[in-house]
């Protein structure tokens, strides 16, 4: 553990926000269980747990549709009618996060937190990772008020708790597919930042043990994209638009690393595939938030010009 604390250290400072802004809209994704005739596990095959039916409403429109409105309304009921479900919080904080209404993520971090520990002496697996989560959200309020240079001496203490409660988590079972998403996304976005560390390690992780497939797909895509690994990043998206071809999002992220191959290799054909998939990903704005439909704008703009130089 104070090997991965060292790590975390060393590039906490300067990507603490990329790591909860991306982790957040994938890792935050965690449920478990009961009664398997009432489940819906988007995790396990075998075994499955049980979560309420608006929170797994909601989980889907996110990750499979890209459809932020619904899942808003689905959480929404989801916090009235299953209130001891830790994953809407947990959406619900990264949705706040996204917006930057740091007065909600601060509330909805606190829940997530009181939830996790709450489950953990009935569910230890559930509750400890969801602990590991809360602690990860509230460094992450931290960061919001105050900042960078002055957060990062607070967050080391919330760090510490992520990785106790993860390594209490993997000590029930070290296979469990839900941990090892979450533990997959956390590896990567370290080891893409440290010049040392083995992407490698974090991506045969996720390829192993974690689930569901289109995350894990996304999130190989999203770590090779970093890695300036353009061809296997595009491997990797090409799988998940298999698995969630309505999603915008992953025609947007296939969008930047064509538009990344296309630089590399000075190919026009590449930007117009890059424009192709900023086009598909746009026919679907309405359903993303305003600040990524802007960001997307802008990144096509500059995939239009670099096709078309003067």
């Amino acid at each position: 553990m104070t090997k991965k604390l060292s790590s975390a250290r060393l590039v906490v400072s300067a990507r603490l926000t990329t790591l909860a802004q991306t982790a957040f809209a994938t890792v935050i994704a965690l449920n478990l269980c009961v009664n398997p005739s009432l489940a819906g596990d988007p995790f396990r095959n075998r075994e499955p747990h049980q979560i309420g039916d608006q929170t797994e409403a909601a989980f889907k429109a996110i990750f499979q549709q890209g459809n932020y409105p619904a899942a808003e309304r689905y959480l929404d009921q989801a916090l009235s009618k299953e209130p001891n479900e830790p994953l809407a919080y947990a959406i619900k904080a990264s949705l706040a996060y996204g917006n930057k209404d740091w007065a909600k993520l601060d509330t909805y971090s606190q829940k997530t937190l009181e939830t996790g520990q709450k489950l953990i002496s009935t569910d230890p697996l559930r509750g400890n990772l969801y602990t590991a989560v809360g602690h990860f959200l509230e460094g992450a309020v931290v960061i919001s008020r105050e900042g960078t240079v002055n957060g990062v001496p607070q967050v080391f203490s919330q760090l510490r708790q992520v990785y106790e409660y993860l390594d209490k988590a993997e000590a029930i079972s070290a296979n469990d597919p839900e941990l090892n998403l979450i533990k997959g996304y956390m590896d990567l976005l370290l080891a893409v930042n440290l010049p040392f560390a083995s992407p490698d390690q974090a991506i045969g992780r996720l390829e192993q043990n974690a689930a569901p497939r289109y995350l894990v797909d996304r999130g190989i895509a999203l770590a090779y994209r970093d890695l300036k690994r353009y061809s296997q990043a595009l491997e990797y998206v090409n799988r998940a638009i298999k698995s969630t071809s309505d999603n915008p999002e992953i025609y947007y992220l296939k969008a930047q690393i064509l538009k990344e191959l296309g630089q590399k290799q000075k190919s026009q054909q590449m930007f117009q595939e890059a424009i192709a998939n900023f086009d598909k990903a746009l026919t679907k704005k309405s359903q993303l938030p305003g600040d990524l439909v802007k960001q997307i704008e802008g990144e096509r703009k500059n995939a239009v010009s670099l096709n078309n130089p003067r």
